[in-house]
């Protein structure tokens, strides 16, 4: 069996007023992520981590934020598409780790829902999905509440 290794990350600004989708799935809160899609830091590193370990670029190369075709565009279907291209080059997901770092929203009810949403998505078991949250104890950008980040790393495996 052949296995390759990807890291993503993505970070957005949080605006008051946008709905917030992390992880696909929706919460809670008086700050969303803003961006051209629906800004889902969780699901776009994922496909970042994904896309890179396959070598196929990154997500602004295959969803470019310039496109009207992924204006508010869904994460959730756009990690569907990156799953069809790996598919195409005969790879699997085996194990997906995701952190998120946000002062807010409070991660911690949603995380089980999130685990089971990403494993659907990419067709693997929901033990197999680990997400973590943390915050920044305050500091930076995302401790005074101005933006999101999420980090992932992806294991992709290949029959020989």
């Amino acid at each position: 069996m052949r296995i390759k290794v990807g890291f993503g990350y993505d970070v957005h600004q949080l605006k008051a007023g946008r709905a917030c989708r992390l992880g696909g799935v929706d919460m809670e809160s008086e700050l969303g992520p803003d961006g051209h899609s629906d800004a889902d830091v969780v699901l776009h590193a994922i496909c970042d981590a994904i896309l890179g370990a396959a070598g196929l670029r990154d997500i602004g190369y295959h969803f470019p934020n310039t496109s009207v075709d992924f204006k508010d565009a869904d994460s959730r279907n756009l990690l569907t598409e990156v799953m069809k291209l790996i598919t195409a080059k005969g790879y699997t997901v085996g194990n997906i780790d995701a952190t998120l770092v946000s002062e807010v929203p409070k991660i911690a009810p949603y995380i089980g829902e999130m685990q089971s949403t990403i494993a659907g998505l990419c067709t693997i078991q929901t033990d197999d999905v680990g997400v973590k949250a943390t915050t920044s104890e305050k500091l930076g950008f995302v401790g005074s509440k101005q933006g999101i980040e999420a980090y992932a790393v992806v294991l992709l495996e290949k029959e020989a």
